[in-house]
């Protein structure tokens, strides 16, 4: 007898496989799984995994959980395990903790959240008054993840937007101390604010930073990503695709048949293949709430990282598209 159980998981991933290109799910068959170690304690994590905001959050509040069930699913079948959430992305937390439960797949997850700044208010470090967290409001938001995500340990919790460190540090110090939260971290996506993030580094004990990076935004490989490996500090990056940027330069045009001699046969797989590239990248979190979507990212991990050679020709392809329209709100 099928269980309902096993009728998502088999459901969930028959429906991607039979919508995707036949040239990522030969990519999929047979391939080892690309892995980077955590520098703290060097357990080893895929380099792609999913992200929690955007398309994925506008889906879980419209309650479409058979999609997100598939998007999940998609994910844990095909060797990617990390999905990146945090309170303020709506429903997202409680979703993904519900649909976890549900298909028994709770334990094959990395859950890494965020913890936002609540209560008291004031501006951005660097940016006139400091951001101040209220301490009570700050735990009761952590203990609300626990809750949501339906897990009594959560593998990594991030300072969402550089925040209050000295409070919202100190608060996850005591939860990685009493052995709640495995990893603790701090994040960015402006690149106005590297400067703030790179004195952050440099004071806490972080196992974690999150930013932006994509093949046409590369400013964090020369200012954090040195800073990262000196310090021995995880990177997750975040926009692979720049919020869709990237999709509109390359409407039209066809990935460079040279990509596929490194695994990538579609603009996703070329896109992540360029940010898991650098040595410094631990993990890539692109959102999505397409199934399809999610097995053509996960195919970036498998096969083998483009050489310097094939990331400056990677490069040269993208900046010689023609200049992004004006920016209009979208996915990852």
């Amino acid at each position: 007898m099928v269980t309902r159980r096993d009728w998502l998981r088999i459901s969930a991933t028959a429906g991607a496989a039979l919508t995707l290109d036949p040239r990522v799910l030969s990519a999929l068959q047979g391939q080892d799984i690309v892995t980077r170690a955590i520098p703290s304690t060097g357990e080893r994590i895929p380099v792609v995994g999913l992200g929690g905001a955007n398309t994925f959050s506008a889906a879980a509040r419209s309650g479409d959980i058979d999609r997100l069930t598939e998007v999940l699913r998609t994910m844990v079948d095909n060797g990617a395990t990390v999905l990146d959430t945090a309170p303020g992305y709506g429903a997202s937390e409680e979703v993904s903790g519900q649909i976890a439960q549900d298909l028994g797949m709770a334990d094959h997850i990395f859950w890494a959240t965020k913890l936002n700044v609540a209560g008291r208010g004031g501006g951005g470090r660097g940016r006139g008054a400091p951001a101040t967290a209220d301490p009570t409001a700050a735990r009761a938001q952590v203990e609300r993840s626990f809750e949501r995500l339906r897990t009594p340990v959560i593998d990594l919790i991030q300072v969402h937007n550089l925040g209050d460190p000295p409070v919202q540090l100190g608060i996850l110090q005591e939860y990685k101390a009493e052995g709640r939260v495995r990893y603790i971290g701090i994040t960015t996506t402006s690149g106005g604010r590297y400067p703030d993030l790179a004195e952050v580094m440099r004071e806490y004990p972080l196992d974690f930073i999150g930013i932006d990076y994509a093949i046409d935004n590369r400013a964090a490989a020369d200012m954090i990503f040195p800073l990262a490996q000196e310090l021995g500090i995880a990177v997750m990056v975040y926009l692979p695709f720049g919020r869709n940027r990237l999709w509109s330069r390359v409407e039209g045009r066809d990935v460079p048949e040279w990509a596929a001699d490194f695994g990538a046969t579609t603009w996703a797989q070329f896109f992540l293949k360029f940010a898991i590239a650098h040595p410094a990248v631990t993990v890539v979190t692109p959102g999505t709430s397409n199934a399809e979507h999610m097995l053509d990212n996960v195919t970036a991990q498998t096969g083998r990282i483009p050489n310097e050679d094939e990331i400056a020709r990677m490069v040269d392809v993208v900046d010689e598209l023609p200049p992004p329209p004006p920016r209009r709100r979208g996915g990852f």
